[in-house]
């Protein structure tokens, strides 16, 4: 089985399981089910970059399948099983007979069709179907093996469903945008297929994935937990954890184009407040303007400069150091059993509970999202000090490098500056935390509800907008840097690899801006480029990283390997 393409596309001759088995190279398959997944695991899903794949254990499929057994001999029992046997919700109290239980499936998928809006990006659902399937596969949700592998070979084959984003309010889980991934897999709703939107029926047939009758529970398995949020927030994390490393990087450049002073990031001074995303912020900052010589001495260093300069990495470090903690909630919740109600057949026991609320994962994207606008705020002020003749120690207006004769024509990054501004201001107006606008819903049964959901949309959208501000300020401190080396104030040899490395990468997009032209094309390739992580330094130790949560006995099964 091949790894899906990104754009949806499917491979000529599909599959229609998802084992171990799998002709693959080891370290292009992700299995679940019997150990941990880590955020960087369902980010190379959610790129294509990987397949997924079930144990090939006989001992696991067994305990899958006794979950199911369990199940049934409930319905036979007559045994009251919420969602099995009853109405939904509120609805709970209302008994449904022994001839419509098997209906009930159907009905649950049907009537949660109604979301609105946007749908999520093909990356966007092959993360959540990567959370679903981890969840499920822990073996306390009453599925059985082939709904798991069923959903493999969605994630897989790229059969990717159409998602709405809007209409979770995070608790019972992501009920309406699931609803979508289980109608797709009875051949209902319609589905990203090799670049089109096409119904579900016709590209479960042409990957040769059979629809699947969902059997009692299975439905309310797939819809009744926190998949789109959790997924969701691994890519927020990955995107997250590159615009603190890149951030650090732009900041040493602005630094040289404003001829800052770099006794603000000395390695000493950083261990008299110790923050270790602090202390890796500022050490990037100074790896950056290691071995940078001026041939104006003229000009001294200032002793201090503004803050968006001398604290650039207190600013940045705060995103650094919140990432372990949001790694630490996101892992927790992708490895969870995060529906309801849960079964434990070694027990026979039946577990009615909330764990589909999705608070953790609400809070962790509430904060990710601040901490990342705060990133955001610091480059947009860097960038208003370039192009301020008032701040920018001796640079053109705007940072234009027009012809003396021609400057009064030529208005360099003013829009720029303008639009990082917009950016900005978008970015900090979504940090209002959704995770305290709970409203009451379904009868005030879900009285209380987590906006985990939503939280994490807008955690996704400061980031989309934060890196159109890095991309912003790309442009000027790579143009204040050519400018500064022309003026015969700064040696280009002496810029150190790091410096050197992304001045001349953003320069292949980026020619020195001399005549005013439209830099919307120039800004697109450079996100472009950031969210694809071009620019990380991927042998670095990566920020954030903690032990993986341990499994359900106790032992953890994590791993750390391919990490960044």
């Amino acid at each position: 089985m091949k790894a899906r393409v990104p754009q949806g596309g499917g491979p000529t001759a599909p599959t229609a399981t998802a084992t171990a088995a799998a002709p693959a190279p080891a370290d292009s398959i992700v299995a679940v089910g019997e150990r941990n997944l880590t955020i960087e695991d369902v980010v190379r899903l959610a790129r294509g970059r990987a397949i997924i794949a079930l144990p090939s254990n006989p001992a696991w499929r067994a305990r899958i399948e006794a979950g199911f057994a369990l199940i049934e001999r409930r319905i036979e029992s007559g045994t009251v099983v919420y969602g099995v046997n009853t109405g939904y919700g509120d609805s709970c109290t209302r008994a449904v007979p022994q001839d419509l239980v098997r209906d009930l499936p159907l009905n649950l998928t049907r009537y949660h069709g109604c979301g609105l809006g946007r749908s999520f990006s093909p990356e966007a659902t092959g993360a959540i179907l990567s959370a679903r399937i981890a969840s499920l596969s822990r073996g306390f949700s009453g599925v059985r093996v082939v709904l798991l592998e069923r959903l493999c070979s969605l994630l897989n084959e790229g059969v990717l469903p159409l998602i709405p984003e809007e209409g979770s309010v995070g608790a019972s889980g992501d009920l309406t945008p699931l609803s979508y991934v289980a109608a797709v897999l009875v051949g209902e709703r319609e589905v990203l297929w090799r670049g089109a939107t096409v119904p579900a029926a016709v590209a479960l047939r042409e990957a040769r994935i059979e629809p699947i009758e969902l059997a009692p529970k299975e439905a309310l398995a797939i819809m009744n937990g926190t998949a789109a949020m959790t997924g969701l927030a691994c890519l927020a994390f990955a995107r997250a954890e590159h615009v603190m490393e890149l951030a650090s990087r732009i900041s040493a450049l602005a630094v040289l184009a404003l001829r800052g002073n770099p006794d603000h990031f000395d390695e000493r001074l950083f261990e008299l407040k110790p923050h270790p995303g602090q202390q890796r912020s500022a050490a990037l900052i100074r790896e950056s303007l290691r071995g940078a010589r001026w041939t104006r001495k003229d000009e001294a260093n200032p002793i201090q400069d503004p803050y968006s300069l001398r604290c650039a990495p207190h600013v940045i470090g705060v995103l650094g150091d919140t990432l372990p903690w949001v790694r630490s909630l996101v892992e927790t919740e992708l490895n969870s059993a995060n529906d309801n109600p849960l079964l434990d057949p070694e027990q026979d026991r039946v577990m009615h509970g909330g764990h589909f609320y999705g608070g953790h994962v609400a809070i962790a994207m509430d904060t990710l999202k601040t901490a990342v606008a705060n990133v955001a705020d610091l480059l947009d002020r860097q960038l208003a000090l370039l192009v301020d003749t008032r701040t920018n120690r001796g640079l053109p207006a705007n940072l234009s490098g027009a012809d003396p004769a021609r400057a009064s024509v030529n208005h360099g990054l003013k829009a720029v500056q303008i639009a990082a501004s917009a950016w900005t201001a978008e970015a900090l107006k979504l940090c209002m935390p959704a995770s305290v606008f709970s409203r009451s819903t379904e009868c005030h049964n879900q009285d209380k509800v987590s906006m985990g959901t939503i939280s994490a949309r807008d955690a996704v959208r400061v980031l989309e907008l934060t890196e159109q501000v890095l991309a912003a300020q790309l442009l000027a401190v790579v143009q204040g840097v050519e400018l500064r080396i022309q003026r015969g104030e700064l040696e280009r040899s002496s810029l150190s690899g790091h410096a050197a490395e992304l001045a001349a990468s953003v320069r292949e997009d980026f020619a020195h801006l001399t005549e005013d032209r439209p830099l919307d094309r120039t800004l697109a390739r450079l996100v472009e480029r950031i969210q694809a992580r071009e620019w990380s330094r991927g042998a670095e130790p990566a920020v954030g990283q903690v032990p993986a949560p341990a499994s359900p006995t106790g032992a953890s099964t994590g791993s750390s390997k391919g990490r960044r």
